[in-house]
Formats: C-alpha cells, sequence, structure tokens
C-alpha cells in the first residue's frame, strides 16, 4: 500500500490518510474485499502514532468504505453504489480545493491573486482540450 503522508503539509496526518484511501478505492486501486494492513502496522510503515491510523480508519469505517472484523482485519467494505462513488469523487475535489486554499493563504496569496490564476488556468486547459462539463 503506497500511501505517503507529509510530516510539513497543514493537513492532519489522519486526514491524508483517509483522503489517500478513499482516492485509491475510487480509482479501483483497492477492491472489495482486499485486506487493509493492522493499524499497527501501517503505523510503524508510515512512522506516526497508532492513534492516528486509529482515527483515519474509524472515519472510514463509519462512512462504510471498510469494515474492522475482530480478530480478522479490516477489508474493504461493498463495492462503492454509483452514488457513493460520485459522493467520494466530489469529496475528494472539495479536499483537494480545500488544501490548495489552505496552502495558496500560508503562502500570502489573496483571494484575488488565487481566482485570477485559477481563471488563467481553466482558460489554458479548454485551449489544450475541450472542457469536461
Amino acid at each position: 500500500m503506497n500511501i505517503q503522508v507529509d510530516f510539513r503539509s497543514t493537513v492532519p496526518i489522519y486526514t491524508q490518510i483517509v483522503e489517500q484511501l478513499r482516492q485509491m478505492i475510487e480509482k479501483g486501486e483497492i477492491k472489495v474485499g482486499d485486506k487493509l494492513p493492522t493499524v499497527r502496522e501501517m503505523a510503524a510503515d508510515l512512522r506516526v502514532n497508532f492513534n492516528t491510523v486509529a482515527r483515519a480508519y474509524r472515519i472510514l469505517d463509519e462512512s462504510g468504505l471498510i469494515s474492522t472484523q475482530l480478530g480478522r482485519g479490516t477489508y474493504i467494505w461493498e463495492p462503492p453504489t454509483e452514488a457513493a462513488l460520485k459522493k467520494l469523487h466530489e469529496e475528494n475535489l472539495e479536499s483537494l480545493t480545500r488544501d490548495y486554499l489552505r496552502e495558496a493563504k500560508n503562502l500570502g496569496f489573496k483571494r484575488q491573486d488565487i481566482e485570477n490564476e485559477i481563471k488563467t488556468q481553466l482558460m489554458d486547459r479548454d485551449r489544450e482540450e475541450p472542457p469536461v462539463d
């Protein structure tokens, strides 16, 4: 499992784990029935506190994406429905947007500068490839 955490990021580590696992599920990189590392294994691999990974797993469990079965392990639960995949996709976009805006603010960019750059990038992309609306 290729999860990377950025210790310098303002995004909490448990959120980074949740978002990366959500993206892996959405992309089909991990599938229904796949076993996840134990909380202790992932904590050791990522060099983070056990409770950080436990919190991430708890959030994913509450959202129905994974299931922890005592004595057996943690598994990707049921195949996400079309509605669940759409929601997951939207949550990933919201998370990326929040992260971008947070980082831009931390770097001192003004709201107008951020808006102008987003518009410029969208226009540049539209010229390169047709819009995906």
